[in-house]
C-alpha cells in the first residue's frame, strides 16, 4: 500500500485489492470435473445422432465458458472489456451461421435446378 505525504490516508492500488478466495476456484474445478464426466457419459453410455452432437457441444460450450468467467477473470472485468473479448467470435459464428444458411439454399436450389433438367431431358418410356 502506498502511503500519502501525511501518512494518515492510505490508497490502496487496483492489483493488492483483486484477491478471490479459493473456494471459488476450488468449486469451478468440481463443476469442471463434472462437466468433463458427463461429456465422457455421453460416449459411454453410446448416445447417438443429434443429441451425441447437442450434447458434445453443450458441455464444451459451457466448460470454455467458466474456464474465461473464472480462471480469466472476466466475471471482474469491466463490461467494456468483456463486450471486446466476447463480441468479435460472436459476430463471427453469426456471420458463419449466415453463411451456413445460404450454402444450404444454394445446395437446395442447384438440386431442384439439375433435377428438373433431368425430368425434362428423361426419353419417354416405350411401355407406355
Amino acid at each position: 500500500m502506498d502511503h500519502t505525504a501525511d501518512g494518515h490516508t492510505q490508497v490502496v492500488r487496483e492489483e493488492e485489492a483483486i484477491q478471490h478466495p479459493l473456494g471459488v476456484y476450488f468449486k469451478i474445478w468440481i463443476l469442471l470435473f463434472v462437466l468433463s464426466a458427463l461429456s465422457y457419459a455421453v460416449d459411454f453410455y453410446q448416445v447417438q445422432g443429434y443429441m451425441r452432437w447437442f450434447l458434445i457441444l453443450l458441455f464444451m460450450v459451457l466448460k470454455a465458458g467458466l474456464i474465461i468467467a473464472v480462471f480469466m477473470h472476466m466475471v471482474w472485468e469491466r463490461l467494456a472489456m468483456v463486450y471486446f473479448i466476447l463480441l468479435p467470435p460472436i459476430l463471427l459464428l453469426t456471420l458463419v451461421a449466415i453463411g451456413s444458411l445460404e450454402a444450404d439454399w444454394t445446395f437446395f436450389q442447384r438440386g431442384v435446378y439439375f433435377l428438373k433438367e433431368l425430368i425434362l431431358e428423361a426419353p419417354a418410356s416405350p411401355h407406355h
